[in-house]
């Protein structure tokens, strides 16, 4: 690899990473068209610059996005190859149609979504196996424990956990080792902050944290008038509608005087303010593009202090964001809102 990245650890059993991960869902679900090509190649240079944790769902555009991924693996060098280590989540139920139906996490269907994941994605073993929610229906442990039998047998190496909540972090983590918990974190969505993280913390678990720029909302690219398609999941998430996205934008431009007064953009400030939560804590961007995987890659080089971290709490204070980070339905299924 052509750059040594700074490493930070999931927890006390998870694998050591480099301290910025990729997510793949955008590459091919939820936000609009995207070009495989382009995707491709970006996977290949987040792998050249040392990333090395990539995330993925095998319910992002029903399978698409694992065989993009297994593709960028499969014709990546084999050194980078090696070094990569594959984040999957797993349980959400699709119709033909592209509809959402519920969540599957029995034990059978666990091993069934992985025996397709590890298909898809070309590998013999998958490095965090996670449920995207919890399933209502099944007890957590009935799943980490099946997970953990996947691990027995060598498919899985890790097990994660998904937007749950305190009770079933401390449940999950009774069952088997957990090495993380992703879940959505930014300046503008904090709720994780009162319960969540220090219960992680006290268990030691670590973080992976996506929706870092709240799905464009406050990378400082996203303009007021920007159309969105219908299949953009943006098109109808309440952060991005009417009076609330002028509300939000706002906060975009104080955010980005301080960005201009260190020489950084907008976006990377963003992540760059997530880094420094903690070092348990690895940020996750949905990169698309090269030129935004390089400039995500910029805020690793933002060292914000003690008066930058004041000035960015005054300028977006906690709870300022206006709408939910979800549509009702949607926020319905996280447990980690109750």
């Amino acid at each position: 690899m052509s750059t040594a990245l700074p490493t930070r650890t999931l927890g006390t059993t998870g694998p050591r990473t480099a301290a910025l991960g990729l997510g793949c869902m955008g590459m091919s679900a939820l936000y609009g068209e995207a070009d495989r090509t382009e995707s491709v190649a970006t996977v290949h240079a987040a792998l050249d610059a040392g990333v090395t944790l990539l995330d993925t769902g095998d319910f992002y555009a029903m399978g698409h996005n694992e065989m993009l991924l297994g593709e960028a693996l499969r014709t990546a060098p084999a050194a980078a190859r090696e070094n990569a280590l594959t984040s999957v989540k797993f349980g959400a139920l699709r119709g033909p149609d592209g509809s959402w139906n519920s969540y599957d996490a029995r034990p059978e269907a666990v091993k069934n979504f992985a025996a397709y994941s590890l298909q898809r994605l070309g590998v013999d073993h998958i490095d965090i196996y996670r449920p995207a929610r919890l399933d209502p229906e099944v007890p957590i442990e009935e799943t980490v424990g099946a997970i953990s039998e996947l691990v027995e047998q060598g498919y899985v190496r890790h097990i994660g956990l998904s937007e749950v909540g305190p009770d079933t972090i401390r449940r999950a983590a009774a069952t088997a080792p957990i090495s993380d918990l992703q879940i959505e974190y930014s300046l503008i969505s904090r709720g994780i902050e009162d319960s969540i993280l220090p219960t992680v913390r006290e268990l030691g678990i670590g973080v992976t944290a996506y929706g870092v720029l709240s799905r464009g909302l406050i990378s400082g690219h996203f303009g007021r008038d920007r159309k969105l398609g219908a299949g953009d999941f943006r098109a109808f998430s309440p952060r991005f509608q009417g009076e609330n996205l002028q509300h939000n934008l706002d906060l975009v431009e104080q955010l980005r005087k301080i960005a201009e007064q260190k020489g950084a953009s907008v976006a990377q400030i963003a992540i760059a303010w997530v880094a420094a939560r903690g070092e348990d804590i690895v940020p996750l961007v949905g990169a698309r593009r090269r030129d935004r995987l390089t400039e995500a890659l910029g805020a690793l080089d933002v060292t914000l202090d003690a008066a930058d971290l004041a000035a960015i709490e005054e300028a977006v204070p906690a709870d300022a964001a206006a709408g939910e980070r979800y549509p009702a339905a949607q926020m319905a299924h996280l447990d980690s809102e109750r």
